[in-house]
């Protein structure tokens, strides 16, 4: 019998069987055995031909024994999101809508997205007797002195008045504006290493005319700069630029976990000689309001007209003059603990 004959004779010897045409056909097996061997084994390539009949044969009557003829369903391999393919996964199977809960789906776990991280306000754990104001002197009876200096212009006065605190021994207070650390980053190092470091806004706006998250803004964006800048945490201690704030200024402050701080006193000497001021006068006027918990305020530029720096001239004679009166000093540190 001939190959095509054989094929023939074998299809239909499984469509009587099963009544259907087998998976695989005896012609395709034939065609494949006999492109798989070498010419010179007709007997042998017969007989595997004949194995293979009888083994299509059988596969195609279980499949019909079994009632449905209809290969079994199998197992879906997926990809996994690195690419590689990932185990075979179960059948599922899932609840009609409206009908209860469903058999959750397993899944392989993809790499998971980072969260955007955002930057913490400072601690608002503000003791509640130094909310709602902003502070002009500290509440002692102590006679005691605060010192403070304003960056926020140019740094013409402070190498001379860090040398003047140095030799004097006396600590002071500096409100920094972050436009001024990072125009200045040697001297706010410096200001940093010497005193205490208060926050005074990034850009020195007036803080009435702006949005609460503005405030937000200028408050903490400001405390980034000059930590990074020289290491320094300005917290709770804040001052207003040009002392501009009312009630809801005082409690935005407030509710980032700052303490408003004002002054007793303004020297003028930020004004300069062209405006009347003198080391004399700037002097006078700080022995004029001296008192208990006495807030001074200063400033670390010269005066951009005149080029002159009389807080930082002034400096000297203004420490032994509240000195010889009985006056000692303090960084605004005795402010959060004056209660």
């Amino acid at each position: 019998m001939s190959a095509s004959q054989w094929n023939r004779a074998s299809d239909t010897t499984a469509i009587a069987r099963t009544g259907q045409r087998p998976a695989i056909s005896g012609h395709w097996a034939l065609l494949a055995i006999t492109r798989g061997i070498h010419a010179g084994g007709v007997r042998r390539c017969a007989g595997v031909v004949i194995v293979v009949g009888l083994l299509v044969g059988a596969a195609g009557c279980a499949g019909h024994v079994s009632g449905s003829g209809t290969p079994p369903p199998t197992a879906t391999r997926t990809t996994s999101a690195s690419g590689s393919p990932s185990a075979p996964s179960s059948p599922v199977l899932e609840t009609p809508a409206g009908t209860g809960s469903s058999t959750p789906r397993p899944s392989t776990p993809g790499p998971s997205t980072p969260r955007p991280s955002t930057s913490a306000p400072p601690s608002p754990g503000l003791a509640s007797w130094l909310r709602g104001r902003d502070w002009t002197h500290i509440p002692t009876e102590r006679r005691v002195v605060a010192l403070t200096f304003d960056a926020g212009g140019n740094a013409a006065g402070v190498a001379s008045i860090l040398g003047t605190l140095a030799r004097d021994h006396v600590r002071a207070t500096f409100f920094v504006t972050a436009s001024w650390a990072r125009a200045y980053p040697a001297q706010a190092h410096a200001i940093c290493a010497a005193g205490r470091v208060g926050n005074h806004s990034v850009s020195h706006p007036h803080f009435t005319q702006l949005s609460a998250a503005q405030i937000r803004a200028e408050v903490l964006d400001a405390a980034t700069v000059l930590r990074r800048t020289c290491g320094a945490n300005p917290a709770p201690l804040f001052r207003f630029p040009y002392g501009d704030r009312d009630s809801r200024t005082i409690g935005a402050v407030n509710s980032l976990g700052y303490v408003p701080v004002s002054w007793t006193v303004d020297t003028l000497g930020w004004e300069g000689t062209n405006a009347g001021i003198s080391g004399a006068s700037v002097i006078a006027r700080v022995v004029a309001h001296a008192q208990p918990g006495e807030i001074v305020l200063m400033h670390v530029g010269g005066n951009p007209d005149d080029g002159s720096t009389l807080d930082a001239d002034a400096l000297p004679a203004m420490i032994d003059a509240l000195r010889s009166r009985s006056f000692s000093f303090v960084s605004l540190d005795a402010l959060l603990t004056a209660a």
